[in-house]
């Protein structure tokens, strides 16, 4: 984690880099034994938070989670791992961008399941919104998810625009 404290001075990648891991346990699966997309989805919006509450150093809400696709199945007993990070702050919202693994240590086999960009919001105590310092990308791969998170965000933005015109 970054030494500087200032709360308003920009932030690698680096410092919201989060991962955690979760054993498939019968609870989180289907009557098949598959995990439940749903507990993949909460995981990963518990990794995203972590991410998000790392750079901004203040309470984060989720406030949207763009499309999902789940690509192999994860079965009880073996290890989802997600590694999460921020890709771009904006005002007071910040993309982070999760991808999650199975990893079946029996095998000593690993594959990416799923990944997925979510928008968090910071807030204040009170729920107010909150500034985010800025986020510094060092690598290509960082710089890359920096600038794809710009387009990204203008296409949601274009979205929603035509959503609230069509309820007028």
């Amino acid at each position: 984690m970054n030494e500087n404290h200032e709360p308003t001075l920009p932030r690698p990648v680096r410092d919201s880099q989060s991962e955690m891991a979760e054993i498939v346990l019968p609870n989180d699966a289907n009557p098949l034994g598959a995990l439940l997309g749903g507990r993949l989805m909460h995981w990963i919006d518990l990794a995203g938070a972590m991410a998000a509450h790392r750079h901004s150093r203040n309470y984060v809400v989720t406030a949207a989670i763009d499309h999902m696709d789940f690509w192999v199945p994860v079965h009880v007993g073996d290890l989802v791992i997600l590694r999460s990070s921020v890709n771009r702050v904006f005002h007071s919202s910040m993309e982070v961008g999760v991808k999650a693994w199975v990893e079946n240590y029996i095998l000593d086999d690993c594959k990416h399941v799923s990944s997925a960009y979510l928008t968090f919001v910071a807030v204040d105590a009170g729920g107010r919104r909150v500034q985010v310092p800025a986020v510094i990308p060092e690598t290509d791969d960082q710089r890359r998810r920096y600038d794809d998170a710009g387009r990204r965000r203008q296409i949601r933005q274009e979205h929603l625009d035509r959503r609230r015109s069509s309820l007028r």
